[in-house]
């Protein structure tokens, strides 16, 4: 039913930009919060930015500055423009909500925020050379 669907990723130099983006269909609400996670091979999931939805943003103190994250309400599509790319972005990258139905969450940090979320989609990889 509920849907997430990451595009974007790919391999690029340090110092570079991708723009993921996320596609979600399957629930009538228009307004949740969202949020882009990612993870590495052997180390935990890393929150990194957070929209609500009234356009505020949050985002992790490794990513400010560098990542924006933003959203097309019109089309239910979440994106993650990443400038100055580091080695350390090196991972796959996740989106999720937290949509209102009873289904069990999992919980990410997000800088000090603790991210509640019950679906999110396959990840796209992104890889970031030296």
């Amino acid at each position: 039913q509920v849907q997430l669907v990451e595009s974007g990723g790919g391999s690029v130099q340090a110092g570079g930009s991708l723009r993921l983006s996320c596609v979600a269909s399957g629930y009538s609400g228009r307004r949740t919060v969202m949020a882009w996670f990612r993870q590495a091979p052997g180390k935990e999931r890393e929150g990194v930015a957070l929209i609500e939805p009234n356009g505020s943003t949050w985002y992790a103190d490794s990513v400010q500055g560098r990542f924006t994250i933003s959203q097309d309400s019109g089309k239910n599509t979440l994106y993650l423009q990443m400038n100055r790319l580091k080695p350390e972005d090196t991972a796959m990258y996740y989106c999720a909500a937290d949509i209102p139905d009873q289904t069990v969450r999992r919980t990410v940090v997000i800088g000090t925020f603790w991210f509640n979320y019950n679906y999110w989609g396959q990840g796209t990889q992104v890889t970031v050379s030296s």
